[in-house]
C-alpha cells in the first residue's frame, strides 16, 4: 500500500520508513505537496487527523499523519501539542530542550513523563482511523547522546538510556510512534 506521509520533519520520515518496511511510504514533497499544514487542534489525534485529511485530498491517496509530542507531569502536560514550538519557534530542538530544562529546574527527580505519538491513517471512501501509542519515562537534567531528534537527549526511557543513546532499532521497537503505528495496523486487520 502506498501512503504519503503527512510530514516534513526528516526524523520521522526515517522512523516511519524503518517502522513500516512492508508500505511504500512517500513524503508530502514526493506526492507534489508542497503546503504548509496549519496544526491548529487542541490534542495530538486532533492534529494527526487535520495533517492526515489534508494530505489525502490534495494528493489522492492513503495518507498516515504522526503528531507527537512529550507531555510532563510536573508541568500540567506540558510542552504537549506544542512541543515542536515550545520556545516560541517551529523546530528549534536546542531552544526547546533549554526551555524544559529551565521550567524543570529545582523539580526533583524522577521527572516523570511520557512521549505520546497519534497516528491517523485515512483511507479515500474509508473512515479515518486514529490511534494512541506512548512510551513512559523520565527528563534528565542534562542532555545525554548524539543521536534522535526533539527531546529524545533529555528523555530517559525503559532502557536506562536516553532516546539518544540507544539504538534506532531499538527506539523504533519501543517508541510512541511504533506503539501508535501498530495500534492503526491492529484496527485496520479488525476492520477487513
Amino acid at each position: 500500500m502506498k501512503l504519503i506521509l503527512a510530514t516534513s520533519n526528516k526524523g520521522k520520515l526515517k522512523e516511519v520508513r524503518e517502522i513500516l518496511p512492508e508500505y511504500d511510504i512517500v513524503t508530502m514533497s514526493e506526492a507534489g505537496i508542497h503546503d504548509e499544514i496549519e496544526e491548529n487542534g487542541t490534542t495530538f489525534e486532533e492534529n494527526a487527523l487535520i495533517k492526515a485529511n489534508y494530505v489525502m485530498n490534495a494528493g489522492n491517496s492513503a495518507a498516515i499523519a504522526d503528531d507527537s509530542g512529550l507531555e510532563v507531569d510536573a508541568l500540567g502536560g506540558a510542552p504537549g501539542v506544542y512541543s515542536a514550538r515550545y520556545c516560541g519557534r517551529h523546530g528549534d530542538d536546542a531552544a526547546n530542550n533549554a526551555l524544559l530544562l529551565h521550567n524543570l529546574k529545582g523539580v526533583p527527580a524522577p521527572r516523570k513523563a511520557r512521549y505520546v505519538a497519534a497516528i491517523a491513517l485515512v483511507r479515500p471512501a474509508h473512515a479515518p482511523i486514529i490511534c494512541r501509542g506512548t512510551c513512559e519515562g523520565e527528563i534528565l537534567n542534562e542532555p545525554r547522546g548524539q543521536g534522535g531528534f526533539g527531546y529524545d537527549p533529555l528523555f530517559l526511557c525503559e532502557t536506562g538510556e536516553t532516546f539518544a543513546e540507544i539504538s534506532r532499532e531499538c527506539k523504533n521497537a519501543i517508541s510512541h510512534r511504533k506503539r501508535g503505528i501498530e495500534a492503526v495496523l491492529r484496527a485496520l486487520e479488525e476492520q477487513q
